[in-house]
């Protein structure tokens, strides 16, 4: 919030009655289905989202109550009565805008950090506005999803000082719901819920409630279901066979070379390659993703072998793959290595892994502008192959298929934001800096990059 847009006297005249006891029932309004729904109370709720959202969660709260009215009475008319002499008039503009101006959820796009983003309305209809806007932006990237009020001035536009940040499966939630009760104009509710401005106004605390049923990790995991290119639910498999006494990683290799699907990359690594390039065996979920690797012919990588001193390590994603691996692998070794020591890790716990494994060693001395030469080269191998490949967020078709038609165009927009936004959340500076916008250029969608 801007320091001209400061409300702590408005904050202070709400402690007041008749206005402490209605904000009281507005904060029950947001937060009681959350702390019902997942049998807490308040100070625990805030424990699962995070003791730091208290601010905002009230933010949203108090400026709900700012556009309500009960018995003809406002909190915002009142004290601009009573104490808006006391107020600079860019407050006291800024207090009336709030009054008037519903929450709704925008979709983040020409982020500038420090600067500007530019907000596309996602449940009402209008052009997409750019906000000057110096923190948020800091944190935000190109396709996130937030619930704030757009406050629009005569020098320009603004957010107010409460905002959420929507996961993808939130915000589509909270889209649906609202599409779901615009079109019951039957409704008991005492207002038209087809006017979408009159039912945003009413509904503040929806978004509030579906924020914190989300972030409290009651609509289900934010990551979404990974499966291989096999189809298969990613597990993560560690097989360490230990060596028999005398046997040398010259005997396990050459064992190896009498395999066609085995391939060195160097003389302790070698991939286990399906070269068959199949459909995957089993229908993949619409909405699952596929993790998947591939060699430079297209060739898919099953799993990776190593051999350090006096291991051999299998690694595959799938525990159907550990099993394949285990009947490959035992007889072809036979007497050479001892039964295998087996560790099974989910997607969770290979990431926690990853995460302390980058922390103990040191990035590799490597100039920052090869290091993203490099990156960025693997990154259009991985995602030129992906465009002929079939998607399951595409109903396992592929993205140039899907850009054929105007629907398809509608659903591949979606996933590219999807990928993109996630990207740039990787926490990997060399790919959160790619650049996805050939793929817009190539699938003919760029005109739809708004």
């Amino acid at each position: 919030m801007l320091a001209t847009h400061d409300l702590s006297g408005l904050i202070k005249y709400a402690g007041r009655e008749p206005w402490k006891t209605r904000l009281d029932g507005c904060l029950a309004e947001h937060f009681g289905p959350a702390c019902e729904e997942l049998n807490v109370d308040f100070d625990e709720l805030l424990d699962l989202v995070g003791p730091h959202w208290e601010g905002p969660l009230w933010g949203c709260a108090f400026e709900d109550l700012l556009g309500r009215e009960s018995d003809g009475e406002n909190l915002a008319d009142d004290y601009l009565k009573r104490r808006g002499w006391n107020e600079t008039a860019a407050v006291k503009a800024y207090i009336k805008a709030l009054r008037e101006t519903p929450m709704s959820l925008y979709e983040v796009s020409e982020v500038v950090p420090g600067q500007s983003m530019r907000l596309r309305d996602l449940l009402q209809d209008g052009e997409p506005v750019t906000v000057q806007e110096r923190s948020a932006t800091c944190n935000l990237r190109n396709w996130d999803r937030i619930a704030t009020r757009l406050i629009v001035g005569r020098s320009g536009a603004a957010i107010s000082g409460a905002l959420l940040a929507f996961s993808p499966e939130a915000s589509a939630q909270l889209v649906a719901g609202f599409a779901k009760i615009g079109a019951q104009p039957d409704s008991e509710l005492d207002f038209d819920v087809t006017d979408r401005t009159v039912l945003l106004r009413h509904s503040a605390s929806l978004f509030t409630a579906t924020w914190l049923m989300d972030a409290a990790g009651a609509m289900g995991p934010a990551m979404p279901d990974l499966v291989n290119s096999d189809g298969e639910d990613i597990l993560f498999h560690r097989m360490v066979f230990p060596l028999a006494q005398g046997v040398t990683q010259k005997q396990i290799a050459a064992r190896f070379r009498t395999v066609p699907s085995l391939s060195p990359a160097s003389a302790k690594f070698w991939n286990w390659l399906d070269d068959k390039r199949a459909k995957p065996k089993r229908s993949i979920h619409r909405d699952a993703q596929m993790l998947a690797s591939t060699m430079d012919d297209g060739s898919t990588i099953l799993g990776n072998i190593d051999m350090a001193g006096r291991f051999l390590t299998v690694e595959v994603n799938s525990a159907e793959r550990a099993e394949r691996a285990k009947s490959l692998f035992i007889p072809l070794l036979g007497e050479l290595v001892h039964a295998p020591l087996t560790e099974i890790l989910t997607v969770a716990q290979m990431m926690a892994e990853q995460e302390r494994e980058r922390d103990a060693v040191p990035e590799p001395d490597i100039p920052l502008a090869e290091m993203q030469r490099i990156v960025g080269e693997m990154m259009d191998r991985q995602y030129r192959q992906v465009l002929d490949e079939p998607v399951p967020a595409l109903g396992n078709k592929t993205p140039r298929q899907m850009a054929k038609t105007k629907a398809g165009r509608v659903k591949v927009v979606e996933w590219l934001k999807y990928i993109e936004n996630m990207t740039a959340k990787s926490g990997n500076e060399q790919m959160a800096g790619y650049s996805f916008a050939w793929m817009w250029d190539e699938l003919g969608v760029a005109d739809l990059r708004t």
